[in-house]
């Protein structure tokens, strides 16, 4: 592949729902930039983004891959995002290093919960973006009903640039509103001149009209010629709806049928003509040297830097960094320093990926999008730039994974195995987590979903050779004490020779300090017990808080007071009082009115209105407590509401179905609190049964 500058760059991302169509649409921008000579199809496993085995098992996407074509003296690297809510955290990559986006609609199934998250994303990162509505050779597709359904979302910015022509409810051609002509199809997706339809004209006069005002509100010499009549050149026109366009101000509908390769041609020269180039959006970071902002801003002037967006960790295809260049010119073998490590090293050879395929190149311009092979302690988020002029660049935002469950190895001895394999997964894979919880002795598995940590499993199978087994986590429970038991314990032990003997009398009685296991107090008198064995009685306290006695879970808020017992000159020791003083405080915190208590979490859930209803009365069900709700910046509410860790293990999978995938959600640990007698029972009798 040529060298590409970076006016001749545009960066890409391709967005929906999930089966929408952007694989294939990809595909068939592919096929006709003469990347393919066929077109694969998703069903066949054979097309070029979707080259992941599980991908290709499961006939979806489930990583960001980049397709870079060549298109009319450009570069566009089209990164090619799944659509599916498990895998968010691909999509923030992809929308991280993109500069605009086309969002792809199914004309069959209309807007849905993912063209929305596509556009708040488009929001967030401020990326023109282009509506493609795809499937418009199907018979029941109504391209008006989905502008309308667009329209009724994000008002008049939503501009349909091109208009449908069917020929016996056959999909022919379209109205270009632009220009003001018919084109139809040709067999190489190119596009013949034809006459308007009839039908066409209501809504081409109506749609014409609503550019035109855009057009003339561009600048006061248009408004002024808007008003007096005048009309405007095409090209005058195409110039300032990419003003438009960038700015956000319109967003253009077009139309096609990706399978047929009707309609990506067409796309492909509206992303030339409307995207921007990197050169003219903005980016900084911070040279930490001089402890100022670096405003790289995609100049190839400046001293090179780049950002790691992505981390590709394949046995097959080997572990790629990719970055996009924010400033400079990277050669091969440059040196390069990584602000996060310290370290210097040579770049190495710089590959272009379009899917699992490589291709090396000798430089890469500011804005530009590659891979680095290899390169020694380097992660997702990395800043590289160089040691004399070392520029620190902030992370992209990935959705943080809420949903857990349980894991253990499904082979004994495999342990080691499987941590280094989740290892490599994490790199990858940013929204999975893998968390320790000692306190319950489980391993947990955090991620996006059901779907997606499915996906991790399979990957672990497949790809490293080592099982798990998922399991539902137990919630992490502690136990505590409401009321004082005053108890004595004696171990008295002979067997020949030395006996043991350890004799205590203890208070245990409530903290008041949940954050704290014990607090240990000995006011024991006249030496009773003499204060060599102290130590030997707090380790049994100790010991016992670990597991306390009522379900086996950590012990919080107990005070334990040691206040008088007795010895033995010859037999006592500080076994004889541990074991004393074990006994002691499974006697005294059964009798002092043993409680369980639940994790609460605070709970933020953000929603649109027409789902509020069902959101509050859900959380009800859940014992929860609705603190509030407040309207959000996009429209939306976010309810507010306490809700016991032991109520929301599945909340991810039920706000989807609620909300239909446009719900989120969010939660912070609040505080513990005294679980009911009927949730304590419950999990009493549980850990009975296991114990059995």
């Amino acid at each position: 592949m040529n060298v590409y500058t970076t006016d001749k760059i545009r960066n890409v991302a391709v967005l929906g729902n999930g089966s929408c169509g952007k694989t294939t649409l990809v595909e068939a921008m592919a096929y006709l930039a003469g990347l393919t000579t066929r077109m694969g199809t998703i069903a066949d496993g054979n097309t070029i983004s979707d080259f992941d085995p599980e991908e290709v098992k499961r006939t979806f996407s489930i990583n960001t891959s980049i397709v870079p074509l060549e298109w009319q003296g450009m570069k566009i690297n089209l990164l090619d995002a799944p659509g599916y809510p498990g895998f968010v955290g691909e999509v923030d990559e992809a929308v991280s290093a993109a500069d605009a986006a086309v969002i792809v609609v199914s004309g069959k199934n209309g807007v849905e919960a993912g063209t929305k998250k596509a556009f708040d994303l488009c929001e967030k990162y401020n990326l023109p973006r282009i509506f493609y509505v795809s499937d418009m050779d199907m018979d029941d597709v109504s391209f008006r009903q989905v502008v309308e359904d667009l329209k009724e979302l994000y008002g008049n910015r939503v501009a349909p640039f091109h208009l449908p022509i069917r020929e016996n409810q056959k999909f022919v051609g379209y109205v270009n509103v632009v220009s003001m002509t018919g084109n139809r199809w040709k067999e190489n997706g190119e596009v013949e001149e034809c006459p308007i339809p009839d039908y066409s004209m209501e809504n081409l006069e109506s749609d014409r009209e609503a550019l035109m005002e855009a057009v003339a509100e561009t600048s006061d010499e248009f408004m002024d010629r808007y008003f007096n009549g005048d009309t405007f050149s095409e090209n005058e026109i195409r110039s300032a709806l990419k003003v438009n366009v960038v700015d956000g101000t319109i967003t253009p509908v077009t139309m096609g049928s990706s399978t047929l390769c009707q309609g990506p041609y067409t796309l492909l020269d509206d992303i030339v003509k409307y995207f921007p180039s990197p050169d003219t959006r903005t980016c900084a970071g911070l040279n930490v040297k001089q402890n100022e902002v670096f405003q790289a801003d995609y100049d190839f002037s400046l001293p090179k830097s780049a950002y790691v967006f992505k981390t590709i960790v394949d046995p097959f295809i080997g572990r790629y960094s990719l970055i996009k260049l924010n400033s400079g010119v990277l050669k091969t073998d440059d040196l390069i320093y990584n602000t996060r490590t310290e370290e210097e090293f040579k770049c190495g050879k710089i590959y272009i990926m379009t899917g699992s395929r490589t291709e090396e190149v000798q430089e890469l311009h500011a804005g530009d999008i590659a891979a680095l092979a290899k390169l020694p302690d380097t992660a997702t988020g990395d800043s590289l730039a160089t040691k004399s002029s070392p520029i620190v660049y902030g992370k992209a935002d990935i959705t943080k994974p809420y949903y857990y469950v349980k894991f253990d190895a499904a082979k004994k001895g495999d342990e080691d195995k499987v941590s280094q394999a989740l290892q490599k997964v994490m790199q990858e894979d940013l929204t999975v987590k893998v968390v320790n919880d000692v306190e319950n002795h489980q391993s947990l598995l955090y991620g996006i979903g059901d779907i997606h940590l499915d996906t991790v499993v399979s990957k672990l199978k497949d790809k490293y050779k080592t099982q798990i087994v998922l399991s539902k986590p137990k919630v992490a429970y502690k136990e505590t004490i409401l009321k004082t038991a005053d108890v004595e314990s004696k171990y008295k032990k002979q067997s020949g020779g030395h006996g043991q003997y350890g004799h205590v009398k203890m208070i245990f009685e409530p903290s008041g300090n949940l954050d704290q296991p014990y607090v240990f107090e000995q006011r024991v008198v006249g030496g009773s017990v003499p204060k060599n064995y102290f130590p030997a009685v707090e380790k049994g306290i100790q010991e016992c808080v670990t597991a306390g006695p009522l379900a086996g879970y950590p012990v919080v808020g107990v005070k334990a007071i040691l206040y008088d017992g007795s010895y033995h000159p010859v037999d006592s020791s500080e076994m004889a009082f541990k074991v004393a003083s074990i006994q002691a405080f499974k006697d005294g915190f059964m009798k002092a009115d043993p409680v369980l208590l639940e994790p609460i979490e605070e709970l933020h859930v953000i929603v649109e209105d027409k789902y509020t209803g069902d959101i509050m009365g859900d959380l009800n069900k859940r014992r929860g407590r609705v603190l509030g709700m407040a309207p959000t910046d996009d429209g939306r509410s976010e309810i507010t509401a306490e809700v016991p860790m032991s109520e929301i293990f599945d909340y991810t999978l039920d706000l989807r179905a609620m909300t239909g995938g446009t719900g989120t959600f969010s939660y912070t640990f609040a505080r513990y609190e005294q679980a009911p007698r009927d949730v304590q029972e419950k999990e009493v009798a549980a850990r009975a049964a296991e114990n059995s």
